[in-house]
């Protein structure tokens, strides 16, 4: 019925990597994310729980953190009690980059009941005019102000018409609410509509493919603790690097990681290697040649000036590795 690319922005980006100068990385220094123990992960991961209908976002998240016996771990995206899907829930020091899913963008796969009769054809027409920059404004039982604001819908693809039940796929801006969106539909079709059920499908990098139930991690944790078999759970905890790998890249050298941890901005001479397709203002990840994330910035140049030999090219707003992991420069 449509033939709509069904991928977020970021899913449609091929990036290369430049390298602007070779180096090597030396094992005495970190850890590639394979290699963590796994308590290391278990204190610093994400696991992508599939959020069953009853509880809140809030509930699942603190049942996952109470069966790990941890003393924090934190979500991205609140999802209402009724929906179901995709929760990715950072762990422990892995909560403080969760936010950074909120730019990849959300998937959904929603039920419309319509209230009256409506022709296919325009079920498919109406459905595709949402398709672009919206307006929307917040329901009344929402977590932020109730005000109009403008919101993205990367694409809405129908999936089946069965009399007045609509079943369709949506990506979307992160803070677009579906409930709305079939509302409006309905208002502007002039037949009225409200969600029946809605799932989510994608949370940025995180979908269906890598999700697990609250019931297959206390299984693979009870595995870890009284069998001694960890490999239930690190099929379950993926590295916090997964979080990341919507965004653009820079890889730098191991002398230049310790300075980035103690607040640096990260300057040309301190890159190796990067993405080809960085612009002034993208949200930028910094990593260690073992793709270990050390930070995320605000990208001060483009790719083709971060080729050259000064200059800050990120501007580093939030550190996630540990300073004194790789050596000092006066070593």
């Amino acid at each position: 019925m449509d033939t709509q690319d069904t991928k977020l922005p970021f899913e449609r980006i091929k990036r290369k990597v430049i390298v602007r100068k070779e180096a090597e990385t030396s094992d005495k220094y970190g850890k590639r994310p394979e290699d963590r123990t796994t308590e290391e992960i278990i204190h610093y991961g994400i696991i992508n729980i599939d959020k069953p209908a009853g509880p809140t976002s809030h509930q699942v998240t603190a049942y996952a953190r109470d069966l790990l016996n941890l003393k924090k771990a934190g979500h991205s995206g609140t999802l209402d009690p009724q929906v179901t899907g995709v929760l990715p829930i950072g762990l422990e020091r892995a909560t403080k980059v969760m936010h950074l899913l909120l730019t990849a963008g959300k998937e959904y796969v929603a039920i419309m009941h319509l209230h009256d009769d409506l022709d296919e054809d325009l079920i498919v027409e109406g459905l595709n005019s949402f398709v672009g920059e919206i307006t929307q404004l917040p329901p009344v039982k929402s977590a932020v102000k109730r005000a109009y604001r403008k919101r993205k819908v990367y694409y809405i693809k129908i999936l089946e018409i069965d009399g007045r039940d609509v079943l369709f796929k949506v990506g979307v801006q992160a803070g677009t609410y579906i409930r709305k969106l079939i509302h409006d539909f309905g208002v502007k079709m002039k037949v009225g509509a409200h969600m029946a059920k809605l799932r989510r499908t994608k949370a940025g990098p995180f979908n269906e493919e890598t999700i697990s139930t609250l019931n297959d991690l206390r299984d693979a944790y009870y595995y870890y603790k009284e069998e001694n078999n960890d490999s239930f759970l690190r099929k379950i905890i993926q590295p916090v690097e997964k979080a990341v790998s919507h965004l653009p890249k820079v890889w730098v050298f191991d002398t230049a990681v310790n300075s980035i941890c103690h607040g640096s901005n990260l300057k040309v001479p301190g890159i190796s290697k990067l993405n080809d397709d960085i612009k002034p203002g993208d949200i930028t990840a910094v990593m260690t040649l073992k793709d270990e994330l050390i930070a995320y910035g605000t990208a001060k140049m483009c790719s083709k000036e971060m080729l050259g030999n000064k200059g800050v090219a990120v501007n580093v707003e939030k550190v996630f590795m540990k300073p004194e992991v790789y050596p000092r420069l006066d070593k």
